[in-house]
């Protein structure tokens, strides 16, 4: 048994199991789950990248996340603080995984500011707008759509943005229990509705059923060895946006956890609804678009076009597509807040932690961070449009060197810190605090020592592998 730890991270915890899972919860469910996670299913075979996801969600990403929130209620400490507790050797590790929502959490609210804009104005009676409204066309000669033309601009998108930014900021401003659970405790409930309505809703459109056999299916015609490692790779790498993995947020969320409750049992609950939003999501936006398009499969691969340009036009020519519409960006609007909150919070208890300074104090400073590095990703799309990093746009490049290079690597190093170094019985001896058996102990020590590494490498070496 694990001495009980004093929290560190912050002053505050809390104050129960549901709390601390639905604010986990709340973390993993974002734009990654909503927006994401369809397009890539439709990409990658559907019900094959389904099929995959699901199995490393139940092993790969159970593994992970039952590590990091063992880690952070073992040490009490933040993710900086946490991780040269376990082994002062790997306080590197903690620096880089705090790195990474410092880097995630300015381009994320930007994002964030795209869909309040979305939500505004479907709620307005202006989805019609977004939908046909064209800006003229580009030297190519494609139509500049109502979403080219916002992100040209500079005063609305920076607007959006901080308003975005300070909501974030408010909650975590106001604590652990008071903040964050509360508000997660009456957000999540609400989202996981929304989110079970509109999937209901889009099911009864007319050709919906073709939609649903694409999504959920598995197409094996012209399933390579190449595009099995892709596919393996671009699941892998979902979990890390569906389920908060290698970013410091479960280690810091993980800190505030109560002694008494079941780690093994919570990452449970954590997953299952991550997954189910993550599943739901797809039944709301690969039919619909696939009734839209005809049933052209391209239709469904275009990135973050696919919610901004294309899904309007879906709810445009649905019935009742006006309020549908509203409703789905309000959706995205809360789920991304969820995940902002957590950014927000994991780079604030590092603040607190390495300063001293008070909750409110610390959480300033990330704003002030958080505002001016995310102008470059404002600005990176009209004023300064210009001017790239590596051939990329500011936030392309914070996104690319986020999700493709650091998360791994942080990972891969997370595996062999409790693998190889301080062994499984570090973390097994924390999630069995007060509990009578560790039910997935063996695939969890078959998974931390010799799967997960395995898959981070095929992360770090697929892009290359790939374009050879």
């Amino acid at each position: 048994m694990t001495k009980k730890s004093t929290k560190t991270a912050a002053t505050g915890g809390f104050g129960s199991k549901l709390g601390f899972i639905l604010a986990a919860a709340g973390s993993a469910v974002g734009l990654g789950n909503i927006w994401r996670f369809p397009y890539l299913a439709a990409k990658y075979g559907g019900g094959i990248f389904l099929l995959i996801y699901l199995i490393f969600a139940v092993t790969f990403g159970f593994a992970l996340m039952l590590t990091e929130i063992a880690i952070g209620r073992r040490t009490g400490k933040s993710v900086v603080g946490a991780f040269p507790a376990v082994n002062k050797k790997f306080k590197p590790l903690g620096w880089l995984s705090a790195l990474v929502p410092a880097l995630i959490l300015p381009y994320y609210c930007v994002i964030g500011g795209w869909v309040l804009k979305f939500m505004t104005v479907f709620m307005t009676g202006g989805g019609s707008e977004i939908a046909n409204k064209s800006y003229g066309t580009t030297d190519a000669g494609a139509d500049i759509s109502f979403f080219d033309h916002f992100i040209g601009l500079v005063a609305q998108p920076t607007i959006f943005f901080l308003i975005y930014a300070v909501a974030g900021a408010v909650v975590v401003c106001l604590g652990v229990d008071k903040g964050i659970e509360k508000f997660s405790k009456l957000l999540m409930p609400v989202l996981l509705v929304l989110i079970i309505g509109i999937s209901i809703y889009t099911l009864t459109l007319d050709g919906a059923g073709e939609g649903l056999k694409y999504y959920i299916l598995p197409d094996f015609d012209g399933f390579t060895a190449t595009k099995l490692m892709k596919t393996i790779a671009a699941a892998v790498g979902q979990l890390f946006y569906s389920m908060s993995l290698a970013m410091g947020i479960m280690i810091t969320y993980g800190s505030y956890m109560r002694k008494e409750d079941s780690i093994e049992g919570s990452v449970r609950h954590i997953e299952i609804f991550d997954t189910l939003v993550a599943f739901l999501s797809g039944l709301i936006i690969v039919p619909a678009v696939f009734v839209f398009s005809g049933g052209d499969p391209d239709a469904l691969n275009k990135g973050p076009g696919l919610m901004f340009v294309t899904l309007p036009k879906v709810f445009d020519s649905m019935p009742a597509g006006q309020f549908i519409g509203a409703l789905f960006f309000v959706l995205v609007a809360l789920a991304a807040l969820t995940s902002s909150i957590s950014l927000t919070e994991t780079v604030t208890a590092v603040i607190m932690e390495k300063t001293k300074l008070s909750r409110v104090k610390s959480c300033g400073i990330v704003i002030v961070f958080t505002i001016a590095v995310g102008m470059l990703s404002v600005l990176g799309y009209s004023a300064w449009s210009d001017i790239k990093l590596f051939g990329m746009q500011f936030l392309d490049f914070f996104d690319f060197i986020t999700n493709n290079l650091m998360m791994p690597v942080a990972a891969l190093f997370t595996c062999i810190l409790v693998g190889y170094v301080v062994k499984t019985k570090y973390v097994e001896e924390e999630v069995m605090y007060g509990e009578k058996t560790f039910r997935s102990k063996m695939l969890y020590r078959c998974m931390i020592k010799y799967i997960c590494p395995v898959c981070m490498v095929i992360i770090l070496v697929t892009p290359f592998v790939t374009e050879i």
